[in-house]
């Protein structure tokens, strides 16, 4: 069955719902992102990377797969795939995820931890935000912002969208 633009049975537009049901707390839009799927090369590796990046707690954690969830409930999911797998830059998909810091000290731990990692870390100002961009451990680029969008609204396309 698919889904055509019209609403469910019992919604209205922009309220939730009208059947009674509580729209989700502090959702103020339809949609907010809520999960992200990160393939990795070596899971453990990788967890304790995100782990201590983000900050976030590890709240499940098998031979496979991980779940990192932040206070706010956000989650990344973490899977392994092996050392053999690729992650080809300019192809259909997700090419990165970019991160917002929760103030100047946690952007600037956040660079000191990139370059840990990796030895090309940029630091750059631009449109009222710092932006600083490295590698994590499989060489996936990370990004991290300061202000976040919420506090300092983009009003361009930054360039480095297009180098890929």
């Amino acid at each position: 069955m698919g889904l055509d633009n019209s609403e469910a049975p019992g919604e209205s537009p922009g309220n939730g719902s009208s059947d009674g049901t509580p729209p989700i707390q502090g959702l103020s839009y339809p949609l907010q992102l809520a999960s992200a799927v990160m393939f990795v090369a070596e899971l453990d590796r990788s967890v304790a990377f995100y782990r201590e990046f983000l900050d976030w707690d590890v709240t499940v954690h098998n031979e496979s797969v991980a779940l990192l969830v932040s206070p706010d409930g956000y989650q990344l999911y973490l899977r392994t795939r092996g050392r053999r797998a690729q992650h080809p830059v300019g192809t259909i998909g997700v090419q990165y995820l970019a991160w917002t810091a929760r103030n100047v000290a946690d952007l600037r731990r956040c660079e000191q931890m990139l370059r840990k990692y990796s030895t090309q870390v940029t630091c750059q100002t631009v449109d009222g935000f710092t932006l600083i961009e490295g590698y994590g451990p499989d060489h996936v680029p990370v990004m991290v912002t300061y202000p976040g969008p919420a506090q300092a609204p983009r009003h361009e396309i930054l360039q480095r969208i297009y180098g890929w």
